[in-house]
Order: structure tokens, then C-alpha cells, then sequence
């Protein structure tokens, strides 16, 4: 699949970084560094504009280095992106760290992962088929 891609940045494309990778680094695109304070969210933008296939949508994730050395990640992860979206790609971010973190144009910040996806029919029913799992939740198979 080809994933057509207005570029109004300065960064190279995304692009996956080894053969195996499910997601595409994606960078910030900043006129100057903005600091992102512990708790505070900020909307970044990635100059990336795309037009996905029907049928697929983008996941925005987190970047697991910079969670885990920063505590930098994606709110609403994963974020969601729909195939008929044509506006800049942002990254909604929040610093979960006590210390306040700057965050530099060309700055790797998320991942994108595309995925293709099933729409389905709603229909509402009066009952459920039984399974042996029934109504087990969170927690329902033990610690084991």
C-alpha cells in the first residue's frame, strides 16, 4: 500500500526504522522549542498532512524510550486517525514526569502504526450466545 503524504516540514518523511518495525517515527515541526511542564498536555504539530485507503487508520503511540526515560507519552493512546481525515497530523502529549521536558522541532515524539480495520453493522438484541467465559472481567483468571 502506498500512504500519500504532504510533507510542509523540514524533516524527512516517516519512514520505518528497521525491516521488522510495526511503527513510523513521527517528528515534531515547531517555529521554536516549546517546554512541556510534569502534567501539563500540549497538542504538537507534525507539518504531515495524509490520505489514508479506506478501510485503514492510523494509531498514533507512544515512543516506549521516551516514556520510559522522560515519562513523554501519547494521551488518548492510541490515538486515532480515520482513512477521511485530511487535516495536519498532531500528537496529543503529556509530560507524566516531575520535571519539565523540551521538546525540539525535528524531535521524534510518536509513533504511527496503519492498520486496517472492519466497520460493522449494529444491531441490537434481546440476548447473547452463551460462552464458558460469560461475564468474567478484569482479574476473572486469577494471578497464574
Amino acid at each position: 500500500m502506498v500512504l500519500k503524504i504532504i510533507n510542509r516540514s523540514n524533516n524527512a518523511l516517516p519512514k520505518y526504522e528497521t525491516p521488522q518495525s510495526a511503527g513510523m517515527d513521527l517528528r515534531a515541526y515547531l517555529t521554536e522549542p516549546i517546554v512541556l511542564q510534569p502534567m501539563q498536555r500540549m497538542l504538537v504539530p507534525t507539518g504531515l498532512f495524509m490520505e489514508l485507503q479506506p478501510g485503514y487508520e492510523a494509531q498514533i503511540r507512544p515512543r516506549s524510550g521516551l516514556a520510559l526515560k522522560n515519562g513523554i507519552t501519547v494521551l488518548n493512546s492510541p490515538g486515532t486517525i480515520d482513512a477521511d481525515y485530511r487535516g495536519e497530523i498532531k500528537v496529543l502529549l503529556i509530560n507524566l514526569s516531575d520535571t519539565p521536558f523540551t521538546i525540539n522541532s525535528g524531535e521524534r515524539i510518536a509513533q504511527m502504526v496503519i492498520a486496517q480495520h472492519a466497520s460493522v453493522t449494529v444491531s441490537e438484541v434481546e440476548e447473547l450466545t452463551d460462552t464458558e467465559r460469560g461475564e468474567g472481567g478484569f482479574g476473572h483468571t486469577g494471578r497464574n
